[in-house]
């Protein structure tokens, strides 16, 4: 068996957003950090972050950059959790049409891509309307 490739299946936060919250100041962090950018703290405990939240921008991607020109057009938002981490993802199984600013999205672990002629399948979290 690939070592590597069960080295990367078996870390959890492949599987769920896991975030650094600060013990000194109490700001949270995603992706987590070594120093909090707030108070210079090096303390932090390790938090799981809610999966669902609401679209505060968004763009449409026409013109897709290597590995992702099959996939357009498509849509990259920010999202924003209820405890005000903001992360961006890809929006998927959505009218483009329809999609608006305030759209309340959940997070779903889902297939990326394959990655070239290895076959190597990337998983990554996704947004879908909730």
């Amino acid at each position: 068996m690939n070592t590597s490739a069960r080295y990367w299946r078996e870390i959890p936060q492949r599987y769920r957003l896991e975030a650094g919250k600060c013990r000194k100041c109490g700001k949270i962090l995603y992706p987590p950090r070594l120093v909090c950018p707030d108070c210079k703290g090096r303390d932090f405990e390790t938090v799981i972050l809610p999966d669902e939240g609401k679209v505060v921008s968004y763009t449409i991607i026409a013109v897709g950059p290597t590995g992702f020109t099959d996939e357009t057009p498509y849509a990259l938002g920010i999202i924003e959790l209820p405890n005000g981490v903001r992360l961006m993802s890809q929006i998927v199984d959505v009218d483009l049409d329809k999609l608006s600013v305030g759209m309340p999205v959940r997070l779903e672990f889902r297939r990326l891509q394959e990655a070239g002629k290895s076959g190597i399948l990337q998983y990554g979290h996704k947004c879908v309307p909730a």
